[in-house]
């Protein structure tokens, strides 16, 4: 329920894409949001008023001269109670239009007289994307103020592949989401790990462990939508990395050691979240071990680079945070790890507390102490950890 309280106009106007928010009003919704649907007269002969109704559990305004609001003015009515006026999908012609300012229709009113913040979605044909006129019409709506979230690339209902597919409903909702969170760590790189290492024993045997990087991806979520630009290290996991969040993935830990020290000098935060094997196989062998050649032969393990430790030990290093997961004496191993590696904070966890789930218990050690923070959700959890990294770090 990270909308809980947001007050959304989306407007609809007329494309294909306008199914796709039906979906999107149900995902706002899901999140909290209190949802006002208002569209085009193009809109509703894809998608109809009663879809929207019945999806928002409001009435849906499509007419500008509605006399169901008793002073006629909608178009003033709806904006005011907004928090945000979202349009998606956005037609070519709408945008041309709001960018010159017209006001021909309930919507594009709606838009001039607004006092909230616009973002539109974008949805055409791939040669009405790159059109020059339709280029200067988002230049112009950017200039003056207006989010331009998407378009993607695809197939299209045309036929054709190409610029200008509207994100999809979770694309847009996470827009969303990263639009109303504070932008605590605006302007800031932050680098980070998350999920496991593999250590190659043969071609399909290995040294790993049960991280899902489920947290680690929460926190990659929660920067990014603090405004951060993120780059996330990644082993395998089984999840699609977050909107906006550049993912570089590793399978061993000398692969992650290399990518991380490739752009850690230039990061302003570190995030060492991922469950990095601390030994690897010296001996590893080039095919599959067979059992009736005389047995398995011994394993030899080397130990691999400790990433947190380097990455804090670079001149003019990062802010680094580092996570300890630990079966027990939580406080005392968390600390001795802060203190080892020199890092000014450390978010420690019990396995048996959320290893592997949606849901943990998260403490938090620095030089002030202990901040214990109550058992939550993961994403909830790695928004509070972003809020103290940008306390520390003296962004709030």
């Amino acid at each position: 329920m990270e909308l809980q309280g947001k007050r959304i106009v989306l407007g609809v106007t007329g494309g294909i894409a306008a199914y796709k928010a039906a979906e999107l009003v149900r995902l706002l919704g899901k999140q909290g949001a209190d949802v006002q649907v208002a569209m085009t007269a193009g809109a509703t002969h894809f998608v109809t008023t009663t879809t929207f109704q019945a999806l928002s559990g409001k009435p849906v305004f499509a007419d500008q001269w509605d006399e169901r609001m008793p002073n006629a003015m909608a178009h003033i009515d709806l904006s005011r109670q907004a928090d945000l006026i979202l349009i998606a999908p956005a037609s070519a012609d709408f945008l041309a239009r709001i960018a010159n300012g017209l006001a021909d229709d309930l919507l594009a009113t709606m838009v001039l007289a607004r006092t909230c913040p616009l973002l539109v979605a974008p949805a055409m044909n791939l040669q009405m994307w790159e059109n020059p006129a339709t280029r200067r019409n988002v230049a112009r709506l950017a200039e003056d103020g207006v989010k331009i979230i998407g378009p993607a690339s695809g197939e299209q209902a045309c036929g054709e592949v190409g610029a200008g597919r509207m994100l999809e409903p979770e694309e847009i909702v996470e827009e969303v989401l990263a639009f109303f969170a504070p932008k605590v760590l605006a302007g800031k790189k932050l680098v980070m790990t998350a999920g496991p290492t593999f250590e190659a024993i043969d071609p399909v045997r290995g040294i790993t462990n049960l991280s899902s990087g489920r947290m680690g991806y929460a926190v990659a979520r929660a920067a990014r939508q603090a405004g951060a630009e993120v780059t996330l290290v990644s082993g395998p996991v089984a999840f699609d990395p977050p909107q906006g969040v550049e993912r570089i993935p590793v399978r061993s830990a000398l692969d992650m050691h290399a990518a991380v020290m490739a752009r850690a000098a230039d990061a302003d935060i570190f995030i060492g979240v991922a469950a990095v094997a601390d030994y690897r196989v010296a001996n590893s062998a080039e095919h599959k071990l067979k059992k009736d050649n005389g047995g398995m032969p011994p394993i030899e393990l080397v130990e691999n680079p400790d990433i947190l430790a380097e990455v804090a030990a670079l001149p003019n290093a990062p802010f680094c945070v580092g996570f300890a997961a630990e079966s027990r004496n939580l406080e005392e191993y968390a600390q001795n790890k802060r203190r080892k590696k020199k890092v000014p904070l450390i978010a420690g966890n019990l396995i048996q507390d959320g290893f592997g789930g949606d849901d943990n218990r998260l403490v938090l050690f620095d030089d002030a102490g202990v901040h214990p923070l109550t058992p939550a959700p993961k994403s909830i959890l790695a928004r509070q950890l972003i809020e103290h990294i940008a306390h520390l770090t003296g962004k709030l």
